[in-house]
């Protein structure tokens, strides 16, 4: 049996139709992963899918420190991973006992910044992340004849798949194993691929697992430091990276330079002419006075004086001139970003469209670099198969009835993959709008690549009214050639009206426009793309990925893009204390590094360790200005953290953290004049809404938007008292404490408008001190059943999954015995012990304790937060 590995279940899928040679390919799995088995010429054949990366790199939480083995990593499960730290870092015993100093070691798992130093030079571990998929790959390994790796041909394609093969190696150790390398699911390519096997390139693997370890160290570092500096907002970690702070950096440089910028005055004339006589509008058309910008108004001001009432302007002169440009170079990915930025689609989204594109074999590898096509590609065939679409097929059947093709050459030339063009024609009506829309720009842009020059003429007319100089300049398409499939960036023609030397037209009208010079424009998201890679920031997998971490942390909005006030701020004070971080020198430099990695010029270790050393370098001195930091940064935390104003005092509320409890809350800064606060949700990301929508419409209160995790995000105003809060309680059963203390209490579900929490209580809750939990999303219902397994009461939670019941005893024996039944067996633990989830003060601790634990009652610590207002 041959074993394809690739890097996703829809590439094995693709491989597997591909290849088949007996018909489609059986869909199977092995324990929860799929795998598709396949003959092909006789031999039986399997591929399995991964999910990306199933290796993930990792810290040890501890470090510990032996006089004898030095200093080394302590994993989890125990395993010693030698660490080589500088001389210069303390070591035990410390003089403290506080974390992250321990007696033998530090503590790194913790957020300290005391920690950040030797973490640093903390050794790395690689981790199972998909453990399910590891298991099925050394099941098929152990009965495979031979395996294929056949994961995306990059750096990063090449570490996953050397990761799966050390794997597979651990039960597998003889197996011979080969590399199968393509640009695109078309079965020529494919076939291409897997008759002509080599071997897997092992420096490739170690230079993406060199970019693995370097952004952890930098990521985890600098992210740490900065998030600690000055703790608070939503508990959004401040986010630094060696790449993405460089990145931001060019943002925030690029917004000072607009804020420094100190606009001009200046003055345009202009004016409406037409034609002698002719009363038509489409006829006019606008010239401008010779002088484009003046500087001084008193020249502007005497020259409008003499044309004000001018009726007529006679041509000087007739300039016209023919422009030719050329074909656009293929696509790589920097420049299919930029165009797709360009038409409305951010870079990271493009990436994700087009990896699906990719993926369902409509068009080749889009991570590449090169703009020149290999000999190899059959550029008539592509032209052929782009026929199929109707939009195209006037120019594809053009483009074969013209002679042999000639494809644009860009600058940048490898031999991984081609550039990105179209595989297979695609039906606009079999993809979603987005898909479509990219699918078109890169097939019109392939096309484009095959076509003729595009041909414009200009003209220039230059008139003279009242011996003052106007020009008035129109361009028209004159050939059309590539543009006429590719219309993306085209300027619109401006068609003058045909004039000769000498001809007089109408001046309908004189204007005199006062304006000032506009500071320098903001970067696109595709103008940025192009930045770093100018600057060596990221790769061409990477860069897309980079920008939208920037929006995600709240350091980047809008587009074109704005750096936020904590993006500002951030790169402000780092500028400050550690300059190298923020400067792309830094970054180029390792990206070199990582690159002599691949070429087997330099080693994983050595690059590691150098990336280490500079990154050590800058924390002696942010460390020791912390404090400033923290503080150059205060202002855009709590502006940050705003959430929206006040309705008592009319200050911003904005996200705290309490010093006692270390929970999050929204308070007013005009405390302690102004005592307004209001709990925050559990359990929730919380985000502010913008706009109106972010005022409650009923109580004037901040609404803010709550993400839990995996589940849908809702909107809720913060006042737990507000209207809009409330809810009617509900009886959904009778109290079994008072039911045999010989009293009636009721058990009513309740939403408390102090914490707006809700939950069930008895209504003799002061004396026998029974409650119980409740979802905080759904609609309630009381069923009047109880619980045969408890007692107590079952009721019903409409959600948008559908209703569910529900017992309220989270300690109910039930459900222990659904869970032992999952895992096939009991845990032994009497029922009677767990018997009951409802909890109980202090005051229930009577002589009928025994009475009331088989109940539903339990002494619990927990009695504050089920007790809500009372």
């Amino acid at each position: 049996m041959k074993l394809v590995v690739t890097e996703k279940n829809d590439a094995a899928q693709q491989i597997a139709r591909l290849l088949s040679t007996s018909g489609k390919p059986k869909a199977d799995k092995v324990y929860d992963t799929p795998v598709y088995r396949f003959s092909h010429d006789g031999e039986e054949w399997v591929t399995i899918g991964l999910r990306g990366h199933i290796m993930a790199p990792d810290f040890p939480p501890e470090l510990k420190y032996d006089r004898k083995e030095g200093w080394y990593g302590l994993t989890a499960e125990g395993e010693h991973l030698p660490a080589r730290l500088p001389d210069d870092l303390a070591k035990p015993p410390y003089e403290t006992k506080r974390k992250p100093f321990l007696k033998d070691g530090i503590d790194i798992k913790g957020w300290k910044v005391p920690s950040l130093p030797y973490l640093v030079w903390a050794p790395i571990e690689k981790l199972p992340a998909e453990k399910g998929i590891i298991r099925a790959l050394k099941n098929l390994a152990k009965k495979a004849d031979s395996i294929v790796i056949g994961t995306d041909f990059d750096r990063e394609g090449e570490l996953i798949g050397s990761d799966a093969l050390r794997q597979m190696r651990q039960v597998a150790p003889d197996t011979p194993v080969s590399r199968a390398r393509y640009s695109a699911f078309t079965k020529a390519e494919i076939d291409h691929a897997f008759q002509n096997l080599v071997e897997l390139d092992q420096d490739l693997a170690d230079a993406g697992e060199s970019r693995q370890y370097i952004d952890l160290i930098w990521g985890a570092v600098l992210t740490r430091y900065l998030t600690m500096a000055r703790f608070g907002g939503f508990g959004n970690v401040r986010s630094a990276g060696r790449v993405q702070t460089p990145t931001l950096a060019l943002v925030v440089q690029k917004e000072r330079e607009r804020q420094a910028f100190v606009p001009e005055d200046y003055w345009v004339l202009w004016g409406m002419f037409a034609p002698k006589g002719s009363a038509s509008e489409d006829d006019a058309f606008k010239a401008t006075h010779a002088t484009a910008r003046f500087k001084d108004k008193a020249s502007a001001d005497a020259a409008f004086a003499r044309v004000r009432d001018a009726s007529e302007a006679r041509v000087l002169s007739v300039e016209k001139r023919r422009r030719t440009t050329n074909p656009p170079a293929p696509f790589n990915t920097t420049t299919m970003q930029t165009a797709a930025a360009a038409e409305g689609i951010s870079p990271a989204r493009a990436m994700r469209l087009a990896e699906s594109l990719y993926m369902d074999g409509l068009i080749s590898y889009p991570r590449v670099d090169n703009t020149v096509y290999p000999k190899s590609l059959d550029l008539k065939a592509c032209v052929r198969t782009l026929s199929e679409v109707p939009q195209y097929r006037p120019t594809c059947q053009a483009l074969l009835s013209g002679g042999p093709l000639h494809a644009t050459r860009g600058k940048q030339e490898t031999t991984d993959h081609p550039p990105i063009y179209p595989t297979a024609a695609a039906d606009p009506g079999s993809l979603q709008p987005a898909e479509w829309k990219l699918y078109n720009l890169i097939a019109r842009r392939f096309l484009a690549t095959l076509g003729d020059p595009c041909v414009t003429e200009g003209t220039k007319l230059t008139f003279d009214v009242e011996g003052e100089r106007f020009t008035s300049s129109g361009t028209v398409v004159v050939e059309p050639g590539f543009r006429a499939i590719y219309p993306y960036g085209q300027r619109k023609d401006e068609q003058l009206p045909m004039l000769s030397e000498g001809d007089v037209c109408d001046v309908r009208k004189m204007t005199l426009d006062a304006k000032q010079t506009e500071p320098p424009a903001r970067y696109s998201q595709g103008r940025l793309i192009q930045e770093m890679e100018k600057c060596g920031l990221g790769t061409k997998s990477t860069r897309a990925s980079i920008i939208q971490r920037l929006y995600d942390v709240k350091y980047l909005k809008n587009d074109p893009v704005e750096p936020s006030q904590l993006g500002m701020a951030v790169i402000d004070a780092l500028t400050e204390y550690a300059p190298r971080i923020t400067s792309p020198s830094m970054t180029s430099e390792l990206e070199d590094d990582m690159t002599k990695v691949a070429e087997g010029v330099d080693t994983q270790e050595d690059v590691v360790t150098h990336s280490r050393a500079l990154l050590s370098g800058v924390m002696g001195a942010l460390i020791e200005h912390k404090d400033d930091l923290g503080n150059a940064i205060a202002d855009a935390v709590t502006a940050d953290a705003k959430v929206g104003v006040c309705p008592k005092c009319g200050k911003d509320l904005v996200m705290k953290t309490s010093a006692k409890t270390r929970g999050s809350f929204i308070g007013c800064m005009g405390w302690p004049d102004c005592d307004v606060t209001y709990p925050v949700p559990s359990k929730v990301r919380v985000e502010p809404i913008e706009g109106e929508a972010g005022v409650c419409p009923v109580c004037g209160a901040p609404r803010i938007k709550c993400k839990p995790f995996r589940s849908k995000a809702y909107e809720i105003c913060v006042n737990p008292a507000c209207p809009t809060n409330r809810e009617p309680d509900i009886v959904v059963g009778t109290c079994p404490v008072c039911e045999a203390d010989g009293r009636h209490g009721d058990l009513v579900a309740h939403k408390s408008e102090k914490t707006g929490r809700r939950f069930i209580r008895c209504t003799n809750y002061d004396v026998c001190g029974v409650s119980y939990p409740l979802p905080q999303r759904g609609e309630l219902h009381a069923t009047g059943e109880t619980c045969p397994d408890c007692g107590a009461p079952i009721v019903e939670v409409v959600t948008a999954r559908g209703p569910w019941r529900i017992c309220v005893n989270m300690n109910c024996p039930g459900k222990e015995k659904k869970a032992a039944s999952r895992v096939g067996r009991g845990r032994g633990t009497s029922a009677s012990a767990k018997a009951s989830g409802a909890k109980r003060g202090t005051r229930a601790k009577s002589t009928k304790s025994t009475k009331a634990k088989s109940a539903g009652g339990k002494s619990s610590k927990a009695k504050s937060s089920a007790k809500g207002e009372s």
